[in-house]
């Protein structure tokens, strides 16, 4: 490609395998997107207006959920207008910034989960210093660092791809993730050396800290009474299970960046299709159901409805 070519149009690739049900496929995700968005935005709902779940633990949940509803915006809606299309295009500048936001918001995650399992462990292992850490100003700064530290990690990736030579137009993928680096001629040095120390910083050291956090967890409630076990498993399994299923797919799209070999399209396309939907359906169904207090207010607000669908019928 010439000197121009940042400024052209790119296509994607992996339409013309199911362009015969490309309707069936945009009723689906149309379908997804918004359960996705209704499931999150129930339970935003319910912690923002019930005062006593105005509490750390909480509030890291809301913000977990708004990331959700936030990475799936940045997906879905280009994705479900590209089943509309006869053409699937889009340009590099609009491919990086949606590279930009996809990262951004995925590294956000770890972070959150990171916030997460300190407040667990403050509450669990040093519970007589827990309002005097867990503070207003202390969770504001981990919700700030949360957004702000990926975001800043993350343009100095997409800065560097623009200045990128582009040898191809054609992404091998449903959306600009890291398939962006397939269509540079050559990987900068700059990106592929500070591309490992953003999977350091924002990946593996928030993932070790998660394991220490949860394991001194662990090890305290072990030693103490059958109601504190009680209260961790309640508290801390739902925050595991969150943990281990984002860091499988993250570890594959790391794996897919990395590893120079051509994965086929069809099991690119249904692990892609993992990534975005598993983690933003799985994130309210886990808090909804399995932390006790959110649980019960959503009963209370499943049944208000029912009595109101009642009287008008």
């Amino acid at each position: 490609m010439d000197e121009e070519s940042n400024a052209t149009y790119l296509t994607l690739d992996w339409y013309t395998e199911i362009n015969k049900y490309r309707y069936v496929f945009f009723f689906v995700m149309f379908t997804l997107y918004i359960l996705i968005i209704c499931t999150n935005s129930t339970i935003l709902y319910l912690i923002w207006i019930h005062k006593n779940l105005h509490e750390p633990m909480y509030i890291f949940i809301a913000a977990l959920l708004l990331n959700s509803v936030l990475y799936s915006t940045t997906i879905y809606p280009k994705l479900l207008t590209d089943f509309l299309s006869e053409i699937q295009v889009t340009t590099y500048s609009a491919c990086l910034f949606q590279f930009f936001m996809f990262y951004t918001l995925g590294c956000s995650e770890f972070l959150l989960l990171a916030a997460m399992a300190y407040d667990r462990y403050v509450a669990i292992c040093k519970p007589l210093e827990y309002q005097t850490i867990m503070r207003k100003t202390t969770v504001g700064i981990f919700l700030v660092m949360a957004w702000l530290v990926p975001a800043c990690h993350i343009a100095v990736q997409a800065i560097a791809s623009a200045g990128a030579k582009l040898c191809d137009s054609n992404i091998k993928g449903i959306f600009c993730s890291n398939a962006v680096y397939t269509l540079q001629c050559e990987r900068s040095r700059l990106i592929t050396v500070f591309g490992v120390f953003l999977l350091i910083d924002l990946a593996i050291l928030p993932m070790l800290f998660i394991v220490y956090t949860y394991t001194k967890i662990f090890i305290v409630s072990h030693r103490s009474c059958k109601e504190i076990r009680k209260k961790t498993a309640e508290t801390c399994l739902p925050h595991l299970l969150v943990l281990i299923s984002y860091s499988m797919f993250f570890v594959y799209d790391i794996s897919i960046a990395r590893v120079k070999s051509d994965f086929p399209k069809t099991t690119r396309i249904i692990m892609t299709l993992q990534i975005m939907l598993y983690q933003p359906l799985l994130n309210p169904f886990i808090y909804g159901l399995k932390m006790k207090d959110i649980s019960k207010h959503l009963n209370k607000l499943l049944s208000q409805a029912k009595i109101i669908s009642c009287i008008k019928t």
